[in-house]
């Protein structure tokens, strides 16, 4: 999987304990198994997350598809719409390591977990996968979004996809944040020093607004396939949910409240759910001024708790096909 994005010399040679000093110093850690093997557990997490993501989203189109075909009138189908069939979601309590490279570490990230989860995504499911070739219910992968919300730009993720249409990265960061070179991503939002939550938010919304209404030029045909049905601008969604934007943040350089992260996490889960799109979550960056990590912990503990509750009061007691009951989350 790591292949999928990564350079396999560099791949072989972090495995191994074989990097340089400078590049030890440059991704922040010094070498050990250990740290391997947490890694290698960030990267995985979120491919195993992304995977299961998509693979129930496709058993849910399935089982409409069926229903429909069969004009079945049951409880499940009630409850299991194509208007709720998008609210399966995932999380993953660690990765968001966004300043990862093709062949080389930065900003304590080695390895890109949203990268590579998107990679494998679309080497299994786009539509030259033989995996979606004798599934006429399921709608292939065709394109994915990178909501990247830390206090630093996602650069990684904005070189590794520069050119590759079927992931489209969007960054809100800091303007001053920056600690190696500028990259592009296909939208990058620069906020000022100590930009608060009124102003956070409110340019948030703007640009998943903004989002929301683009048409992409293969699609300026009313958004339609050829089949004549409606055309989603992206099938899935991943969110680096970094709280360094914290005011009490020591990294950043931003002065958003505990309440006024709560209300960014709620804008991107009604984005996710008006787009029915599937959501990936991870980690980001997080880190206290003093040895006090409450405010921290709480902002990062929230992102996953409002996930919880936003599908709990959307999606709640769901039948699905095999007639149990799907929890949120």
């Amino acid at each position: 999987q790591l292949e999928t994005t990564h350079d396999a010399n560099y791949i072989h040679r972090y495995l191994t304990g074989d990097m340089t000093e400078s590049e030890n110093r440059n991704i922040g850690f010094p070498w050990s198994l250990q740290h391997v093997n947490r890694t290698l557990s960030s990267v995985g997490g979120t491919a195993a997350a992304a995977c299961a993501v998509w693979e129930e989203y496709i058993r849910r189109q399935e089982h409409l598809q069926k229903a429909a075909n069969t004009q079945q009138e049951n409880e499940s189908i009630q409850f299991l719409n194509e208007d709720t069939a998008h609210l399966c979601w995932g999380a993953h309590v660690a990765g968001g390591t966004h300043h990862a490279f093709k062949n080389y570490g930065e900003g304590f990230c080695i390895f890109s977990d949203i990268a590579v989860a998107a990679n494998v995504l679309l080497q299994r499911y786009s539509s030259s996968s033989s995996m979606n070739q004798n599934s006429s219910a399921v709608v292939p992968l065709r394109r994915i979004l990178i909501i990247d919300l830390d206090v630093h730009q996602g650069n990684g993720n904005a070189a590794l996809f520069h050119s590759n249409t079927a992931v489209q990265t969007f960054s809100m960061h800091c303007s001053a944040n920056y600690f190696s070179k500028k990259e592009h991503s296909d939208l990058d939002v620069e906020l000022p020093i100590g930009c608060d939550d009124e102003t956070y938010l409110t340019t948030l919304k703007y640009w998943l607004d903004r989002m929301e209404k683009h048409r992409f030029e293969e699609e300026e045909d009313g958004h339609k396939s050829i089949d004549g049905t409606w055309r989603k601008q992206f099938d899935l969604i991943f969110y680096q949910s970094g709280v360094d934007v914290h005011h009490q943040d020591r990294l950043g350089r931003l002065s958003l409240t505990t309440e006024g992260i709560s209300k960014r996490n709620a804008l991107v889960y009604n984005f996710a759910h008006r787009l029915q799109c599937p959501l990936v979550i991870s980690m980001g960056g997080g880190y206290p001024k003093g040895d006090d990590w409450t405010s921290i912990l709480e902002a990062h503990t929230n992102v996953y708790w409002e996930s919880h509750k936003f599908l709990a009061e959307n999606y709640a007691n769901v039948v699905v096909g095999n007639g149990n009951t799907v929890a949120a989350l």
